[in-house]
């Protein structure tokens, strides 16, 4: 598969990730990138961000759970952009009784078997360490880790490590990995040490933009559009702009 995989996780929750997944994918796909973005949150809050509402379509559920294909499933929601909804099943993966890599491996291998033809395929994770999560760990190439200007998100990051890890050592992979500040806070003295501790740690490992704060992108989901749509000319947009070049370069901190 041509497509480069990536999963956008953190098991904290409120760091950003749906944010980055709407906005960063919208920034690529206006690029001419052809990208698809996987909701794989049971509370679908990307497909919200992104103007679908429908919350009972089916979507990666019925994929998952073999009634589907994934080509099915797929809706244009922008030019240059796929939405995989997450739809109203998707909980029902984390009861499966299948156990270990029966369970773990549905995502990648619908994968597998389709979206050849696409730049990117981003995965926007719930804030868990469940089947789910592992699903999106079997099948991605690339992670891309949200980290909000915040003691706690600190505090979850060694062990969100320590998970990526052991599906390195178990799958005999390894993903490259990239980090990036959202909802900094420019005027936080925590934000700023927050950054200079990952700075310290995670050296040559963080996007070089940083996604600042901002009440516009709290209002974008609520009218369904993404920031691009919402306030072009706004810095919050520019920022994104910014860290899509940041993430095809690979330009970092």
């Amino acid at each position: 598969m041509g497509a480069r995989i990536v999963g956008v996780l953190n098991q904290k929750g409120g760091v950003g990730k749906t944010t980055i997944s709407a906005n960063l994918t919208h920034a690529l796909a206006r690029m001419g990138y052809k990208v698809t973005v996987i909701d794989l949150d049971p509370q679908g809050h990307l497909a919200v961000s992104l103007g679908m509402v429908a919350v009972d379509r089916a979507g990666i559920d019925e994929v998952m759970l073999g009634t589907a294909d994934i080509d099915q499933q797929l809706l244009e929601v922008r030019e240059n952009l796929n939405l995989i909804a997450a739809g109203p099943r998707l909980q029902e993966i984390e009861q499966l009784a299948a156990g270990g890599a029966a369970r773990g491996g549905l995502l990648s291998r619908a994968l597998r078997q389709s979206l050849h033809d696409q730049d990117f395929v981003f995965i926007d994770c719930p804030p868990s360490s469940g089947v789910l999560v592992a699903n999106a760990l079997f099948a991605a190439d690339e992670i891309l880790i949200p980290m909000s200007g915040d003691f706690l998100s600190l505090q979850g990051l060694a062990y969100l490590m320590g998970t990526i890890k052991r599906f390195e050592k178990a799958l005999r992979k390894h993903y490259k990995t990239a980090l990036l500040m959202s909802r900094y806070a420019t005027t936080r003295r925590i934000s700023r040490e927050v950054l200079n501790t990952l700075q310290k740690h995670f050296p040559k490992q963080i996007l070089a933009t940083v996604i600042r704060e901002s009440a516009l992108l709290a209002e974008c989901p609520s009218a369904g559009k993404t920031i691009h749509e919402y306030r072009p000319g706004s810095r919050s947009a520019r920022d994104f702009r910014n860290l899509a070049q940041d993430f095809l370069e690979n330009k970092v901190m």
